[in-house]
C-alpha cells in the first residue's frame, strides 16, 4: 500500500537532506590550531618581533658585516632586540657568537677562543687613569669607556680608573698559572679564566677601579659610588656587567661588579630593557658553569 505525501512536505525533506549534504562537518567548520611554534617557548623573544624572511639576505645587513662596523649591522637588524630575536632563534646564519673580532662573541668556559691564541686588531691606550701595565682596550670600547668615565665625574659620583683590559694569551697563562700556585686551581677557576677562555683576550672585557680618592683595587670596586653609578648607567655606553650576583651557576664565575664587557649600544640597551643577566641567557645559550672534562 502507497501512501501518497503532500508536495510540499517531500520539497522540505529533500532541501533539508541537501543542506545537510552541503554543509561542512563540525571538524571542517571549526578552525585549526595554529602550528606549534618553537619561538612562542623561547623566554624574551617577542613573536611578533621575529622576521620569518633571512635578514642576513638584506644588502644593509651584509654591507655592515662587510665593513666591520657591528652596531652599523645590529641596526641593520632592526636593533637590539631584534638582532638578539634573530640570534636566537637561528635567523641569522650570518652571525657567529664565535668570532672573536665582533662585539658580540660569547666566551665562557664551555666556549673557547678561536683560535684560542686570538690577537685582536685596533686595540689602542686607555685615556682614563690606569692602576696596571695592561693598558690596551678596543678602539670603540676605549671610546666608551672614557664617555662614560666624564659622565660619572659630571654626576658627581667620583672617578672612574682602569685595572686592565686586553690581556694576550702569553699573559692569561702566566696570570693564571701565578694564582694556580698561590691559592689552588679550584679556588682560581671562580675568579679567572684559564688561557683561551679569557674575554679579556679579545679586548671586549675591562676591569674598573673607584679613583675618586686614590685607585683601588678591584675587589674594593662593588659598594663604591663609582660603582653604584656604573651599575645604572653602563649600558648607556654599550657596556654590560658580565659577572652579577646569583649567576655563577650560568657563568661559571662569582660576582665581579668591576668587569664589564662592551657589547656595543644597541646590544647593551636591548639587554637592559629586556632585564637580562648574562649573556648566555641573552642569546639563549646553556650555562656554562664549568669547563668540559
Amino acid at each position: 500500500m502507497h501512501v501518497a505525501l503532500p508536495v510540499g512536505l517531500v520539497v522540505t525533506a529533500l532541501g533539508a537532506l541537501w543542506a545537510l549534504s552541503d554543509a561542512p562537518s563540525a571538524a571542517e567548520s571549526a578552525p585549526l590550531p595554529p602550528a606549534p611554534s618553537v619561538v612562542a617557548h623561547l623566554p624574551g623573544v617577542d613573536v611578533s618581533a621575529v622576521d620569518p624572511a633571512d635578514p642576513c639576505a638584506d644588502a644593509a645587513v651584509r654591507d655592515a658585516l662587510a665593513s666591520g662596523d657591528d652596531e652599523a649591522a645590529v641596526t641593520a637588524f632592526g636593533g637590539g632586540m631584534a638582532f638578539r630575536d634573530a640570534v636566537v632563534t637561528g635567523n641569522a646564519p650570518c652571525v657567529s657568537l664565535s668570532d672573536p673580532n665582533r662585539h658580540w662573541v660569547v666566551v665562557n668556559k664551555s666556549r673557547a677562543l678561536e683560535p684560542a691564541d686570538h690577537e685582536p686588531a685596533g686595540m689602542t691606550e686607555a685615556s682614563v687613569q690606569m692602576t696596571t701595565a695592561s693598558h690596551l682596550i678596543d678602539e670603540d670600547a676605549a671610546s666608551a669607556l672614557a664617555e662614560m668615565a666624564a659622565a660619572l665625574r659630571d654626576a658627581g659620583a667620583g672617578e672612574l680608573g682602569m685595572n686592565n683590559a686586553y690581556r694576550s694569551y702569553g699573559l692569561q697563562v702566566s696570570n693564571y698559572s701565578d694564582q694556580v700556585a698561590q691559592s689552588g686551581q679550584s679556588v682560581v677557576d671562580l675568579s679567572s679564566a684559564r688561557p683561551g677562555f679569557s674575554e679579556h683576550q679579545t679586548g671586549f672585557a675591562v676591569d674598573v677601579v673607584a679613583c675618586g680618592s686614590g685607585c683601588g683595587e678591584i675587589g674594593a670596586f662593588g659598594g663604591t659610588s663609582e660603582s653604584d653609578w656604573v651599575a645604572a648607567h653602563s649600558w648607556e655606553y654599550g657596556f654590560i656587567i658580565r659577572y652579577e650576583p646569583g649567576q655563577t651557576g650560568t657563568t661559571g664565575y662569582e660576582p665581579e661588579p668591576w668587569h664589564l664587557r662592551y657589547v656595543g649600544p644597541a646590544l647593551a640597551a636591548a639587554y637592559h630593557e629586556g632585564g637580562f643577566r648574562s649573556l648566555e641567557e641573552f642569546f639563549g645559550l646553556p650555562a656554562a658553569p664549568d669547563y668540559p672534562h
